[in-house]
């Protein structure tokens, strides 16, 4: 098949969800068919770019500049945005092409406009992956009111909808928030897993036998800090845990809240944690092999359901997960019954501490954590998996 994948992350981002995109298109590619990431590019001096990448075609078009920018102006540049593409699409050498398909990721919630175009002009078959259901977890996290501006959102959200034959969401307790599409004969909702390439541990910029936690037992988070991870609670449980010197904690990764949660783990002088700028994607392998329990955060507000893509690379890595997420959320069950670590619900740290202890006491004792882990991973977490349901979905 000739496939068209739009979104706005890709490599060289380091993004959870630019990499997931570099292994989705890397294992189409595997697997014989034909792939063209179409992508929003800001700052470009040509209308566009195209590249190749191990086998995939990659077009960046012109678009206005949509992250670390105000919520206002970032709200303008994202509507604009799959207008800008189309412009630049029509200049480029693929304006005539015709796709036996079309993928789509969201976050964005905005790709509507040109998903739609693509899909009409060459008379296919579109499958929306949908990551983030925004504008409802913004609401649960009290960022956002259901007032005008959530209900622009929300139209937007259902107009990329309507444009789907099938939606893949994350976990099974997502669907609720699609019922209306569920009775909609001409459109499908399934559940598509998140995936990550199986890669061996390489080196790493980060070396932990040369830091201050050289010889303890590991918690590591790696990936995005921000309001909806609600990682206050991983200092506290520090914080209680300072006084075992067998045990420490790091840190890798970057957002809005990095640089206050590690001024916040200096004035508390907590000397068993370390803080670390985000390292290259292909480094996690090989900084995990270092570590032995890997944590998962969410905050406690959510409704939706989600997977984070740090969870996988830990179950690939065979790094049991210590998590303080969300009551009801489907990642409880997904743990707890394959038995690959320990969940908190409660937002209480004393919860959080017993189950620590109980992890570090079980490390090297439980030989077949680590297998349970990668087991975990290769049953639902391969891009193969993930390529073959989608095409499966775009040829019916």
């Amino acid at each position: 098949m000739n496939i068209a994948l739009v979104a706005d992350t890709f490599p060289p981002l380091r993004t959870s969800g630019a990499v997931q995109l570099r292994d989705l298109s890397r294992e189409f590619v595997k697997q014989g068919h034909s792939i063209t990431v179409i992508l929003p590019a800001k700052s470009m001096s040509h209308s566009f770019v195209m590249e190749n990448m191990e086998g995939v075609q990659i077009l960046r078009l012109g678009a206005p500049r949509t992250k670390d920018i105000g919520y206002v102006r970032r709200t303008l540049s994202e509507f604009m945005m799959p207008y800008f593409m189309l412009k630049n699409l029509r200049k480029s050498p693929l304006a005539d092409i015709r796709w036996d398909g079309v993928v789509w990721y969201a976050p964005s919630i905005f790709f509507g406009p040109i998903v739609n175009v693509l899909k009409q002009k060459s008379g296919c078959r579109s499958y929306l992956i949908i990551r983030d259901i925004f504008p409802e977890w913004a609401v649960d996290m009290g960022l956002m009111r259901r007032g005008l501006p959530y209900f622009f959102f929300k139209s937007i959200a259902n107009s990329q909808y309507s444009i789907a034959d099938v939606i893949g969401i994350q976990t099974p307790g997502n669907s609720v928030y699609f019922e209306d599409l569920r009775k909609d004969n001409n459109r499908r909702l399934e559940v598509l897993h998140n995936w990550l390439a199986d890669v061996k541990a390489g080196p790493c910029s980060i070396d932990l036998s040369k830091t201050s936690l050289a010889g303890r037992k590991i918690f590591v988070y790696a990936g995005n800090m921000g309001v909806a991870q609600g990682m206050d609670i991983l200092l506290d449980l520090a914080e209680r845990l300072r006084e075992r010197t067998d045990i420490g904690f790091l840190f890798v990764g970057r957002g809005r809240n990095a640089s206050e949660l590690s001024a916040d783990a200096r004035n508390r002088n907590l000397d068993n944690v370390l803080f670390h700028d985000e390292i290259a994607p292909d480094e996690i392998p090989g900084l995990y092999a270092q570590c032995h329990i890997g944590l998962v955060a969410l905050h406690p507000a959510h409704k939706t359901h989600n997977i984070p893509g740090k969870f996988l690379t830990y179950m690939q890595s065979g790094l049991p997960v210590l998590a303080n997420i969300n009551k009801g959320n489907d990642l409880i069950d997904l743990i707890l019954g394959n038995q690959v670590g320990a969940v908190a619900t409660d937002g209480n740290v004393d919860s959080l501490q017993s189950m620590a202890e109980a992890m570090v006491d079980q490390c090297g004792v439980d030989e077949s954590l680590a297998a349970r882990c990668r087991a975990l991973y290769h049953s639902l977490f391969t891009p193969e998996t993930a390529v073959e349901q989608i095409v499966n979905a775009l040829q019916r």
